[in-house]
């Protein structure tokens, strides 16, 4: 019975301690930021950032490599480098739906990624599950108000 009770007394002891230390490693993650970040906020989190991963890639179909390139050394993805021009514009393009959403459905800074999608831009807007968005993807078919807001500068009216 002497040795069920220290069985238990270690494994409590272990399970406190990888729970500290891996709360630990999370806060210095979260304190040290991510590396190279030039259009995400410098403070997003690990989870917030995944979801925005998570987003872009189901938007246009591709995984991981795609933008990101893979360290030969390592053979571990270097996500900070800027070694595919797919990266550089992935961040022009978030920059462009930013200052779409901005313009004309008068989202607030920081809404873009999280806030109200259904009546914004987003990268699954003319990509459609897509690397690369086909010719006239952003045509709106007949009676769809859906597409690009018409010249002028209002938007559609909403049905």
């Amino acid at each position: 019975m002497l040795s069920y009770k220290k069985l238990i007394v270690i494994v409590s002891l272990l399970s406190v301690v990888v729970f500290i230390t891996t709360t630990a490693m999370q806060q210095q993650q979260q304190q040290e930021g991510f590396k190279n970040l030039k259009v995400l906020p410098k403070n997003i989190g690990h989870e917030e950032l995944g979801k925005v991963m998570d987003e872009w890639r189901d938007a246009l179909g591709v995984k991981c490599g795609f933008c990101h390139v893979r360290n030969t050394e390592t053979n571990k993805m270097d996500w900070a480098s800027d070694g595919k021009k797919e990266k550089e514009m992935a961040r022009n393009m978030m920059k462009m739906t930013a200052k779409i959403n901005k313009k004309f459905f008068k989202m607030d800074k920081g809404d873009e990624h999280g806030g109200d999608m259904m009546a914004a831009i987003a990268c699954i807007t003319c990509h459609h599950g897509a690397a690369h968005p086909a010719n006239g993807s952003m045509k709106p078919k007949e009676g769809d108000h859906n597409g690009p807001p018409p010249a002028g500068g209002t938007t559609p009216p909403k049905q």
